[in-house]
């Protein structure tokens, strides 16, 4: 799979996935306009991106394309904190 396919195919992934989880109430769907990629790197026959989205949900996902198998791992994670620590 091609990274620009990989990409394609993750940016999907991730929007149903938001979507899914979305409080049905708030009558809100996201796009695939509404996802970006942080970070995403191709080594032989494999694929991983970290990707988030415009969501103000603390959310973001990993993606890793198995090329041997031709299967694609998916983790959704929750940002709780981010902290500065000076190291002296």
């Amino acid at each position: 799979m091609g990274n620009e396919e990989f990409i394609l195919k993750c940016k999907e992934v991730v929007k149903n996935y938001a979507n899914e989880h979305l409080d049905k109430s708030d009558n809100k769907q996201i796009t695939t306009d509404d996802i970006f990629v942080v970070w995403s790197c191709k080594t032989l026959q494999n694929n991983k991106a970290l990707l988030s989205t415009t969501l103000f949900d603390g959310m973001y996902y990993e993606l890793t394309y198995n090329g041997d198998k031709k299967e694609l791992y998916f983790d959704a994670y929750k940002k709780f904190e981010n902290r500065c620590i000076k190291l002296v």
